[in-house]
């Protein structure tokens, strides 16, 4: 699930309409699930997303309480600076003008950072750095290892094994939790480099996207990672997280405006966001799974829990961006900003394995059971480490 090509179906894209309801509490979106087989990739994860929500029946939202958040938010979107990049937070890496071998390091690298941007349940076990949460260390260590080797090329990163992972993040080779995520590592940034071998170089990539953001994020899907794409009765749902990201990423970090339709994308749906959403209650869970995350407990990937969170995260952001006439991204950005404030790092966000976004839990420990609650669809009983960033 998720590997797949993205299907699609025919019809028509809906445009995107905030709804109006007397009591201010739906348990479904505006209608939008028609896609036809040319609509774009962004097309497809609002239609999708907006489709999950008109059926919905785990998560609901409150339109009220967006309204109100839409007035908060706006100084930090007076504020905010574009993209996310590997736990990064100083100025890019160059300006624009740079000599072009040091812009295709420095692209080659934000490639790289978002082949491995996920990972997040491992943090409770994976060896951290002094004053680093678990991926601020696995980006500083890739970062060290660019340094120390000269940067990376597609014929590097092709060679990379999971005993290299293990070196390059400075990981335990006896602990089985951090060796999975060292082997999907070594698979991701394997396959980015045969990526950038098809495509010349990062910056031929960034060229042939044509100054399209989406473009270039239909183009990554060649790599099985950034098909993030699932079935829900049925039907696909879209969400292309990371996709989407590494072209805001780009543009954080080169420092030049490569794309013309950043304002396409959607939010980049992870954990963090709709967790955001759902403290300041515009998000409401079924009370069951309400519980079940806050107890601890781990959602299956791909399940209707998380695939309705996720989609519940695109919906509210879609209308914030009516609300305040900014892009689905910037608005993204604030809510995960927002997101540091201790009153959403004191409360338990879903977690669910995937190689899809941040936010990933650990993988079972031994003995520890399946649950199946009701219509909830849930992993083992660990307790997560909370302070884990998204």
């Amino acid at each position: 699930m998720g590997y797949d090509d993205d299907p699609v179906t025919s019809g028509s894209i809906t445009p995107w309409t905030a709804p109006s309801h007397d009591d201010g509490l739906i348990t479904h979106s505006p209608t939008g699930s028609a896609m036809t087989p040319s609509a774009s990739l962004c097309s497809r994860v609002r239609a999708s997303c907006a489709d999950v929500m008109t059926s919905g029946s785990l998560v609901s939202i409150d339109f009220s309480v967006l309204e109100s958040l839409a007035a908060d938010l706006e100084p930090a979107l007076e504020s905010h600076s574009i993209g996310r990049s590997g736990g990064r937070d100083e100025d890019p890496l160059s300006p624009a003008d740079s000599p072009k071998p040091q812009r295709v390091a420095i692209a080659t690298l934000v490639f790289a950072l978002d082949a491995i941007n996920f990972g997040s349940g491992y943090h409770d076990e994976v060896r951290k750095r002094p004053g680093l949460s678990g991926s601020r260390t696995m980006a500083a260590s890739l970062r060290d290892h660019v340094d120390e080797t000269g940067g990376l090329t597609a014929d590097h990163l092709q060679m990379i094994t999971k005993a290299d992972c293990y070196r390059i993040f400075g990981q335990d080779v006896s602990n089985e939790t951090t060796g999975e995520l060292m082997g999907l590592f070594s698979t991701a940034l394997s396959e980015l480099g045969g990526f950038l071998e098809r495509g010349g170089d990062a910056l031929q990539l960034i060229a042939d996207a044509e100054r399209s953001a989406e473009q270039l994020a239909e183009k990554l899907l060649e790599m099985p990672y950034y098909r993030d794409v699932h079935q829900l009765d049925g039907k696909a749902v879209s969400f292309y997280k990371r996709a989407q990201i590494t072209a805001a990423d780009l543009v954080r970090e080169l420092g030049e405006p490569l794309f013309d339709d950043l304002d396409e994308l959607t939010a980049f749906a992870d954990n963090l966001v709709p967790h955001v959403l759902r403290v300041d209650r515009a998000l409401i869970y079924d009370r069951e799974l309400g519980a079940a995350i806050d107890q601890g407990h781990l959602l299956r990937p791909g399940g209707r829990a998380e695939i309705e969170i996720r989609a519940a995260g695109i919906v509210c952001v879609e209308n914030l961006s009516e609300l305040t006439g900014t892009s689905a991204m910037d608005i993204d950005l604030a809510l995960w900003e927002r997101g540091a404030g201790a009153q959403y790092k004191g409360v338990p966000r879903h977690r669910c394995r995937s190689v899809f976004y941040r936010g990933t839990p650990p993988p079972a420990r031994s003995g520890a059971r399946v649950l199946w609650r009701g219509h909830l669809e849930l992993d083992s009983v660990s307790c997560l480490d909370q302070s884990s960033e998204a």
